[in-house]
């Protein structure tokens, strides 16, 4: 997969490194000659094409037309959204991903301008503070489907509810699913008559209200809080 990733900042280039990591093709734009110098030691050269991000023969330079999905990270709302309207009424792009600076601008991204996915990166950040403040020492691993469902891991101390409890009878919420155990050591695949141990190392599937249950079920017991 071609991916055209526009502005070379820290959000950009993080992206690139790992896009590249994982086996795609990336091709990122970028102008600003300090941005240049700092990215040509992080990236392949291959993969930066110098120019502005919202200049059409820098952009078909840069393979938009074959591209499959393009990434406008500029720090520059206007920018994004400039990019994305010309990749997708110009090119014809299948999908586009854009930046929110600003989030007084969030408003601004939708399919007006070809926005399919808007990141609104205060939003996340935001979220993310609020969400591991409300569940205690479970940890948030991964976000899966624009955030609606996470995968969760959490050890379960002494005292827990959930110690000693089948995976059945924890009377978890429908979107929550038990995906993988590891207990001294070993994966354990869960089933539903699994009881769960103290110091099983628990890794979960789950959206929000699964994951306020899993943090409830797996405190630990008044008698153990340090």
């Amino acid at each position: 997969m071609l991916v055209l990733i526009t502005g070379g900042g820290r959000t950009g280039t993080q992206l690139a490194s790992q896009l590249l990591d994982q086996g795609h093709q990336v091709h990122l734009v970028e102008h600003r000659a300090d941005i240049l110098a700092r990215i040509h030691g992080q990236l392949p050269t291959e993969a930066i094409f110098e120019g502005h991000p919202t200049d059409p023969e820098t952009l078909e330079q840069a393979g938009i037309a074959r591209a499959d999905v393009l990434a406008a990270c500029s720090d520059i709302d206007a920018d994004n959204l400039a990019t994305c309207f010309l990749a997708r009424s110009r090119y014809g792009m299948g999908r586009t991903i854009a930046r929110i600076n600003n989030p007084r601008s969030a408003w601004l991204f939708d399919e007006t301008f070809h926005v399919d996915v808007a990141v609104n990166q205060a939003d996340v950040m935001a979220s993310l503070i609020v969400e591991e403040m409300s569940l205690g020492d479970m940890m948030t691993l991964l976000k899966l489907r624009r955030g609606q469902y996470s995968l969760v891991g959490e050890k379960i101390p002494p005292g827990a509810q959930a110690a000693g409890v089948t995976i059945m009878d924890l009377g978890l919420p429908q979107h929550c699913v038990i995906a993988a155990i590891i207990r001294q050591g070993e994966v354990v695949v869960p089933r539903g008559m699994t009881a769960l141990e103290v110091d099983d190392e628990v890794l979960a599937v789950t959206d929000r209200e699964g994951a306020e249950r899993l943090a409830r079920l797996f405190a630990p017991g008044e008698g153990t809080r340090s």
